[in-house]
């Protein structure tokens, strides 16, 4: 998550300029071409090992209980962020570069340009909603706090680990208040980072720990 992070900050300010309106965006988006293409893909297949993540992570903490309807409904909101974060990211691969190069192109006429820009805003909208507050946010914190409980539960994992996965879900939450027009800004991008520090540290501690 930090490669991209890194590339699209760069190149557009990304997750901040999110906000922005088609008249930035658009030409941003073509003059920065290639980099948000390479940013977003990398995005993409870090969206969809996700599911593969849960998955495993609910295998690892499930102490032989292979019929635990928790760990696989945390499993289902698992794949559920995969596909809901994918579906946000698409546009900025498709639609967006495409509205971008009529809005830019010389011969577009004003008021081809102003419904460009209701296009954009309402894509924008829909597909930020879906993937940033649906899949990063909603299904992830579901996701993240019923492994972490089981964490919390284990016999075998360091409890910390359950507490500092709820201290995760707890951030990636606010996320959700823009639902109701908050606009977080620059503190999704901290949520997001604790988010991956835990998976880090996770991943760490059960490729250490020998009982797993």
């Amino acid at each position: 998550m930090f490669v991209p992070v890194f590339i699209l900050g760069g190149a557009i300010n990304w997750p901040a300029s999110l906000s922005e309106p088609a008249s930035f965006m658009l030409p941003l988006l073509i003059q920065q071409a290639e980099p948000v293409r390479i940013g977003y893909l990398i995005y993409l297949i870090y969206s969809l090992l996700f599911w593969v993540v849960a998955l495993f992570t609910a295998r690892v903490i499930s102490n032989g209980e292979t019929n635990s309807v928790w760990l696989q409904v945390a499993t289902g909101f698992g794949i559920a962020s995969t596909v809901t974060r994918c579906l946000g990211i698409i546009r900025w691969l498709v639609a967006m570069p495409a509205l971008a190069q009529v809005y830019t192109d010389s011969s577009t006429s004003a008021q081809t340009r102003q419904a460009i820009a209701v296009v954009y805003k309402t894509l924008n909208d829909y597909a930020g909603s879906v993937g940033e507050v649906l899949g990063v946010s909603l299904f992830t914190v579901l996701w993240l706090t019923i492994i972490s409980i089981y964490l919390l539960r284990s016999k075998t994992l360091p409890r910390w680990l359950g507490m500092f996965g709820i201290i995760a879900a707890l951030f990636l939450a606010t996320q959700l208040l823009e639902l109701f027009g908050v606009d977080l800004g620059a503190f999704i991008s901290v949520s997001v980072t604790i988010l991956q520090l835990w998976f880090l540290v996770t991943g760490v501690t059960l490729l250490r720990h020998k009982s797993v």
